[in-house]
């Protein structure tokens, strides 16, 4: 196993989206690995680290099968164990998270770029060149639901304001999404290298 550790028409999209009624605000956490705690290990299989992020929020980040995944906030310890939602292609994540606060200052989303290693379809070897990019929004799990799960994806190749559409959903979809019942999809356009999601989030 691999424990690479990568830490290594927009206008009528976004009118579909109920407006807020104050701006929202965005801090950053670099995703450094190496200084988070381990959670668990399995040798060659898979592991969960938790890190610090703003506010006093964490973050879990797991890997297993050359895939990763990263919950945000104060996810259950069930979560924790056993949620895992990723892509069906060998990915890895960003090395940076945008934090989206609501007028509290309180982190209500999260933003994580994805790299989707597809390989070159013409040698069937690895091709960065062949590489999706998806921008993942996340619900941020608060204390006392423990929920926190990717709620909403834009594709960051096939659309010219990702970011933009991004911040929209994290500040208007992800707070409410209900993990487990509410289905995360893709919002504007969707290329060929934008990924089905993979999901198991405990009941």
């Amino acid at each position: 196993m691999r424990l690479t550790f990568y830490v290594c028409g927009l206008t009528a999209l976004l009118s579909a989206v109920p407006a807020m009624t104050q701006a929202n605000d965005s801090v950053y956490s670099d995703l450094d690995l190496d200084a988070c705690q381990t959670v668990h290990v399995e040798e060659g299989i898979s592991i969960t680290l938790k890190c610090t992020g703003p506010k006093g929020y964490p973050f879990y980040f797991k890997e297993g099968d050359l895939r990763q995944t990263v919950l945000f906030g104060h996810v259950s310890r069930t979560y924790v164990d056993q949620a895992f939602e990723t892509f069906g292609t060998f990915n890895h994540i960003g090395t940076k998270a945008e934090w989206r606060l609501d007028a509290d200052g309180k982190p209500i989303a999260a933003i994580l770029r994805y790299f989707l290693e597809h390989s070159d379809p013409n040698t069937g070897m690895p091709a960065e060149a062949f590489w999706g990019q998806v921008l993942v929004i996340s619900r941020v799990a608060q204390k006392g639901d423990g929920m926190g799960c990717m709620a909403a994806f834009v594709d960051a190749k096939a659309n010219k304001d990702a970011n933009l559409l991004a911040r929209q959903l994290a500040d208007t979809l992800a707070p409410s999404f209900a993990c487990g019942q509410d289905e995360a999809v893709y919002h504007g356009t969707r290329g060929k290298t934008a990924d089905d999601l993979m999901s198991y989030l405990p009941e």
